[in-house]
């Protein structure tokens, strides 16, 4: 039987993801940072608080973010492990719409407001449309989420962000998929003087050809892709009845298959 793993578009086993929290106005010069260097960012935005001293305005965003992820990150930013059902509904379907309206796609990612969040809210986000949300503690590792309702970055930027971009650029051994994530909030870099790490950082990790650079939404999209995927019993085809192409590993070689595609293996 064939050796069948999946693998990152173009047959790549690394990615990187980034992501940053609350819509201020330094999110202009990380967004720039990022288009300079191919990176992409998932930005979670308060929508009720746009315009307010040192956010963003709902008339900039589309324009702003375009190219990474606009998500969610509850309309007011509340304590949310501390709210009723009703008002945690509210504020995160409230949230949603006014994103949508203004990016004009499905907004289906969070990141947990003051970090807080339990077992009653990770159960309900499903039912709100929500198919991940960030937490604030990270593990330092570079694996895949097991649970999306509690996604756990590498690092945030302020943790020895270098030394582990270059454990993470060093990584070879392709059984494995590398993922390193990277979270944190814009106006950080005001405040401690230090736009210098992430410049840094973007240089160095930017633009490398074995390096999948993607958005939260696009790693959970391509992961459910991958598992959506028919193999055969024998694994000598593969049907991908999703909207996207996946890429696997096939005795070692990449093969794509793509959306709606019967392949032999």
């Amino acid at each position: 039987m064939k050796r069948v793993v999946m693998c990152f578009p173009e047959g790549r086993h690394k990615a990187l993801t980034m992501s940053y929290d609350d819509g201020r106005n330094a999110d202009k010069r990380l967004v720039d940072i990022f288009n300079r260097n191919g990176i992409k960012g998932s930005f979670h935005i308060n929508s009720g608080l746009f315009g307010t001293p040192d956010r963003v305005t709902e008339e900039e965003v589309r324009s702003l973010y375009a190219g990474h992820e606009v998500s969610a990150h509850t309309l007011t930013h509340p304590t949310i492990a501390r709210c009723p059902q009703e008002l945690l509904v509210h504020e995160i379907m409230e949230d949603r719409k006014n994103l949508e309206r203004t990016v004009g796609y499905t907004v289906r990612g969070m990141s947990y407001p003051n970090g807080s969040y339990n077992r009653r809210i990770k159960a309900l986000l499903p039912q709100l449309g929500i198919e991940y949300a960030r937490v604030v503690p990270s593990h330092g590792h570079f694996g895949m989420p097991e649970d999306w309702h509690e996604w756990q970055a590498t690092c945030h930027h302020n943790h020895d962000l270098m030394n582990k971009a270059e454990t993470f650029i060093s990584l070879h051994k392709t059984q494995y998929l590398y993922l390193m994530y990277v979270w944190g909030h814009s106006y950080e870099f005001d405040q401690d003087n230090n736009w210098e790490v992430i410049e840094r950082f973007c240089a160095y990790a930017g633009g490398r050809p074995d390096i999948w650079y993607a958005t939260n939404i696009e790693i959970v999209d391509y992961t459910k892709a991958f598992e959506q995927l028919k193999f055969s019993a024998a694994l000598d085809f593969v049907y991908n009845p999703t909207a996207l192409s996946v890429w696997l590993a096939v005795d070692g070689q990449a093969v794509e298959v793509k959306s709606g595609e019967q392949k032999p293996l």
